[in-house]
Parts: C-alpha cells; sequence; structure tokens
C-alpha cells in the first residue's frame, strides 16, 4: 500500500514494469515497507574541501535519522563545492559563480531521474547556498533548507579574527607594517573552528535570507557550527521534510514570493548583508518565473533601517547574534519597522510574522531596537548613475565616508590590478578600476577581496576607492563598489574609462558617474571593440555563451 505523499517516487517503485528498479532498491538493503514510504533525498556540499563543507556530515546524520523517524526513505548524494577560500585571487575564481549553477542543473537531474518526493540540501560554503535554494525554487518538491553554520572567530593576542584579518595582515606586510613572522602566527590563529566565516559574509548572510524565505527551520543560520543544539536541529529538519512530504507542502513556489524575496532583501539591508545577495536573490526568483532585479533589491535595501551591527562592518560575530535570538531577533526587529511582510508562511507552519512576534526582543547592542537604528536605511546600496546605467552595488555598513571623486586608474583583469597594489602603483584618492570580471568578461565574475584586503592592509582602505564589474566577497569594506553594470565585456560604460577620467562617487544620492563629455565617450565608443576571446576552458566557455547580466541575477536559461 502507497503512503501518503509517494507522489514523485512511484515513478521508480509502482507497477510491473518498475520491477527491475525495486531490484536495485532490494540489492540497497530496503524492503517492502522502506519502497512503500515517500522518498526523500538529503543533498549535500559536503566534503573536505574547505573548513564550510566539514560539519555537515553529522549534520546529515541526524537528518536522516529524523526522516527514517517519521517514515521516510532517505536517500543521500552529494553535489560540488567551489569554495572561494582557494579559489580567491587566482584563474580558480572563475567557477566560483559558475558553480552554483552547476549545483542547481546537478540537483534537478538526481531528483528528476531519481523520482524523489522531497529534498533537505545541507549548504556550507557561499555559491552553496543559492545554488541549492535555486534547485528547490525550479523542482518544486517539498523541501527543506539547512545551513552548516558559521565558524567561531579565532584568537589572537588578545583579540577575536577572522579571514578578513588574515588577507588583511598579507598587505601590511608588503607595506612594511607587520613582520611575516606575526603573519605567520596570525595565520595559525586566524579562523577559530570548522565552519563558514564567522562575520556576514555571504554564507550567513544567504543563511539569514533562506530563513526570511521560510526555506529553513528558525535558528539554523546563526547557531555555530559547533554548537551541540545543531544535532536537535538537524533532526528537526528530517521530522520537517516528512511533514511537507505528508502535507504536500507548503512547497517552494508557495514561500518564494516577491514578498518573500523582500524580507530576504530587508534581512540583507538590517545586517549590512554581502552584496552578493542582490545576485542571489533574482536568481533564485528567476527559477519561480518571478521578475526580480536588482534594482527591486535596491528599492527594499532604502526602505530598510540597518539595525544589526556585524562584520565585517560592525563589531559583532554571528556566534553574538546567535546568542542575543539569532535571525528571529532581527526579523522582531523589522517587523516592529514596519519593514516586514508578516503573513508570509514558513516551513514551520508559522508565518514569518509569528516567529518574530515570539523572537527575543532586541538587545540593543548586537541589535538595535527598530526607533533607534544604526542608520535609516540599510547597510547595502545600490548605484546608478553615467558609469553604471544597469546599476551597481556597495556595501555602506561601516564606511567611513558617503563621497569620493577621483582619476580613474585603469586595470584589465584583477591580475593587473594585484600586481599594481603590491607594488603601491597608486595613489591616495585614485579610483582603481578592475573591469572585464563581469559573469561574461570574467568569465565568472571574480570576487576581488585579495585586492581589496592588500590596500586596507597597507593602510590605504579609506583612502582610494575601487571599482569594478566583478564581485566583492561578502568580507570586503570600505568604498568598493562591485556588479558595475552593464559590463565592459558588453560595452557598458565602464568600458570606455581610461585613466585619468575623474568619477565621481556619492552613496547619499546613490550616484556613480564618470565626468567625461558625452562628445569624447561616443569617439571612444565609435572605437572600441570587445576584447579577443581567450582559450577558455569547456565549462567557462559554455557559460560565458549562456549567462546574462548581473543586474536579473546572472542567470544562464
Amino acid at each position: 500500500m502507497t503512503a501518503p505523499g509517494k507522489r514523485w517516487s512511484t515513478v521508480i517503485t509502482g507497477g510491473l514494469d518498475r520491477t527491475p528498479h525495486r531490484a536495485f532498491l532490494r540489492a540497497m538493503g530496503h524492503d517492502d515497507r522502506a519502497i512503500a514510504q515517500p522518498f526523500g533525498a538529503l543533498v549535500s556540499t559536503g566534503g573536505s574541501v574547505t573548513p564550510c563543507a566539514m560539519t555537515l556530515a553529522p549534520q546529515i546524520a541526524y537528518a536522516r535519522a529524523g526522516l527514517e523517524g517519521a517514515q521516510v526513505t532517505p536517500f543521500e548524494f552529494s553535489t560540488i563545492t567551489v569554495a572561494d577560500s582557494m579559489g580567491m585571487n587566482h584563474p580558480g575564481m572563475r567557477f566560483s559563480l559558475v558553480s552554483r549553477e552547476l549545483i542547481a542543473d546537478s540537483i534537478e537531474a538526481v531528483m528528476t531521474a531519481h523520482g524523489y518526493d522531497g529534498l533537505i540540501g545541507f549548504a556550507g560554503c557561499d555559491k552553496t547556498l543559492p545554488g541549492i535554494m535555486m534547485a528547490m525554487a525550479r523542482l518544486d518538491r517539498p523541501a527543506v533548507f539547512f545551513y552548516g553554520g558559521a565558524a567561531l572567530p579565532g584568537r589572537w593576542r588578545g583579540e577575536e579574527t577572522a579571514i578578513v584579518d588574515v588577507y588583511e595582515g598579507v598587505g601590511r606586510v608588503y607595506a612594511g607594517e607587520m613582520s611575516v613572522e606575526d603573519l605567520d602566527d596570525l595565520e595559525r590563529n586566524g579562523i577559530g573552528s570548522l565552519g563558514s566565516c564567522a562575520g556576514q559574509f555571504t554564507a550567513n548572510t544567504m543563511a539569514m535570507a533562506a530563513e526570511a524565505m521560510g526555506l529553513a527551520l528558525s535558528h539554523t543560520a546563526m547557531t555555530p557550527a559547533v554548537a551541540a543544539s545543531r544535532s536537535a536541529l538537524a533532526r528537526h529538519a528530517g521530522e520537517t521534510l516528512a511533514r511537507l512530504i505528508a502535507d504536500g507542502g507548503p512547497l517552494p513556489s508557495d514561500l518564494i514570493t516577491r514578498e518573500s524575496l523582500e524580507n530576504a532583501a530587508a534581512t540583507v539591508a538590517a545586517t549590512g548583508g554581502s552584496t552578493n545577495a542582490a545576485l542571489h536573490l533574482p536568481a533564485i526568483a528567476h527559477e519561480r518565473g518571478i521578475r526580480f532585479t536588482l534594482e527591486d533589491v535596491g528599492a527594499v535595501f532604502e526602505r530598510t533601517p540597518l539595525v544589526a551591527d556585524l562584520k565585517p562592518g560592525g563589531r559583532f560575530w554571528a556566534k553574538d547574534l546567535h546568542a542575543v535570538g539569532g535571525v528571529p531577533t532581527v526579523l522582531r526587529a523589522l517587523l516592529e519597522a514596519g519593514a516586514l511582510h508578516a503573513d508570509q508562511p514558513t516551513i514551520s507552519g508559522l508565518s514569518i510574522g509569528e516567529i518574530a512576534a515570539r523572537a527575543a526582543p532586541p538587545d540593543g547592542a548586537v541589535v538595535r531596537k527598530a526607533g533607534s537604528p544604526i542608520r535609516s536605511t540599510g547597510g547595502v546600496v545600490v548605484l546608478t548613475g553615467t558609469l553604471a546605467p544597469a546599476g551597481s552595488l556597495i556595501k555602506t555598513a561601516g564606511l567611513a565616508r558617503n563621497s569620493h571623486e577621483g582619476p580613474a586608474r585603469v586595470f584589465e583583469s584583477e591580475e593587473e590590478a594585484v600586481a599594481a597594489v603590491r607594488e603601491r602603483q597608486y595613489e591616495a584618492g585614485d579610483v582603481l578600476v578592475i573591469r572585464n570580471e563581469g559573469p561574461k568578461g570574467g568569465p565568472g565574475m571574480r570576487e576581488m577581496l585579495g585586492v581589496t584586503a592588500l590596500i586596507y592592509g597597507q593602510g590605504m582602505g579609506e583612502a582610494v576607492a575601487l571599482l569594478t564589474d566583478g564581485r566583492f566577497s561578502g568580507a570586503t569594506r570600505g568604498m568598493c563598489i562591485g556588479h558595475v553594470g552593464p559590463e565592459a565585456a558588453e560595452g557598458g560604460p565602464l568600458a570606455l574609462v581610461e585613466t585619468g577620467d575623474r568619477i565621481r562617487i556619492d552613496t547619499e544620492a546613490r550616484r556613480l558617474d564618470l565626468l567625461v563629455a558625452e562628445t569624447v565617450l561616443a569617439a571612444r565608443r565609435a572605437r572600441w571593440s570587445p576584447r579577443p576571446c581567450e582559450d577558455l576552458p569547456p565549462t567557462l566557455s559554455k557559460y560565458a555563451r549562456l549567462v546574462g547580466p548581473a543586474d536579473l541575477g546572472a542567470v544562464t536559461h
């Protein structure tokens, strides 16, 4: 007799024609009862390629037990992780954003081919989170998103540290302000445990977004990766998927709506989260047929107060937010500020407003009360102007100044910029322009944490600006503008900038302008031609042909 919720897996188990399929299932140790039950997939990006991924396996075991206890037959499979930690500052970073699409595609392939009735997706490193959420949106089967958790900060000479301090330490060595021996000591103490980066960088930002969209259980985002309570959270995730399968939902199509996407964007703004969220939220929306652009994200940022004082722009870590109530407390502050669509459903059975109302109140330090925000608008803003007609992004949380005007110093690639910065071939007041690093031009839209951290380590982080059609890490701070669109490879204004041109950045006015006469730009445009195509690996070549613009999420279909 077929169990309730066994919808998709009957294509594998039902009828005479599926006798061979059942034989394979029996060879895997499944009996009549297991075959008759719904099939639940445990999809993991775990492995030993990065600290972010190494916490997933034990948590998966508890989720498996939760499924088995609720009469769902579990099946485990894995997909990839391309770790920004290993890919940063060399050509391997081109594969980081590409991996998001590969993850979504691979999960779709296995889920469809094997007929699983639902899935729990386990993610740790940056692009694994949106990749799994995109697959969930695309498949529209019962789904639970589960984040592996953040690392604890390290401790060095009496101060808490994280990986951004190690990156900036390299710059301090180049500047003669730190010895190689001190940097070696910092390297050995810079990260406190397994888990994802400890601040409000991309992984924690997108984990928070998953809670805000209702795809994840409360407290899975900010509970540290090594916390004992994660075992119970994982078991509850298994039980929750079983309930969703039996009840037929809510499905991702019920959860991923314009309103829930706006809730997710609000948490990014409220916490000074990663600019990468403005790339990933439109991509997740695209999988549900919702047009949610960089402009839409920016509109949410404008009306959302910055209430959480989190690193890299602020003072506190993910563990500190967990200690005062986690994501629900941020949601409560947003609810009280009138910045949350409270009626949106979640996998818990509660609305997002009910979760917020039951949360611990803001403590006033890690999370400010609605009436006394750090600033009245969000910690991430969208800039437009003559240099960015399709928009650009800057994280303003912790920004020491609101404007900058200076001469451009143009680099045709990240490698060019890094080489110049190492040798201090720039001046205070410059605007460093790194182009040909967009989704098509990179290809792959590389992150620039290496170069920004070098600049900060040299003590010049507040003296120059940097802009690119590539991306910045969630750990980046300072006057750094990414996602400049249209990208240079598509002939956007960024392609026409020459060294010495003056550029004006005004975060209060939300403007990014190239101060060059239109007649001069017209002449340059007439001379411009795309860069010759380099000999790319097959994966990147295919990606470059398919990928769309950053303001629409850089999607490939």
